[in-house]
């Protein structure tokens, strides 16, 4: 994978998106806009995706099994955990007639 160079601005901007989404969350009078947050998170991460890509591409090592393999193997952690947690969270809270 191509090295691209840590921003620490990006990581505050990322951190800014999800404080606005959890603030808006809490209340949304608050912070009426507080969604948006989403779509910042987004449009950085595709920001961030594009420049690994590129980076990959003019060094000619790109290959997208590579890329696919790169985002299952950060994402799924995360995925499997929460699911999990989010099932078991269900057998604790539900009765066993609405886990059906």
């Amino acid at each position: 994978m191509a090295a691209i160079p840590y921003e620490p601005a990006i990581d505050g901007l990322r951190a800014v998106a999800v404080l606005a989404v959890c603030v808006y969350h809490l209340n949304p009078t608050w912070l009426p806009g507080g969604f948006v947050g989403v779509d910042v998170f987004f449009v950085i991460s595709g920001f961030l995706i594009t420049r690994i890509i590129t980076a990959e591409v003019d060094n000619g090592t790109f290959s997208l099994a590579a890329f696919y393999r790169r985002r299952v193997a950060r994402i799924a952690p995360a995925l499997i955990l929460v699911a999990w947690a989010t099932l078991l969270g269900a057998c604790l809270l539900y009765a066993p007639q609405d886990q059906a």
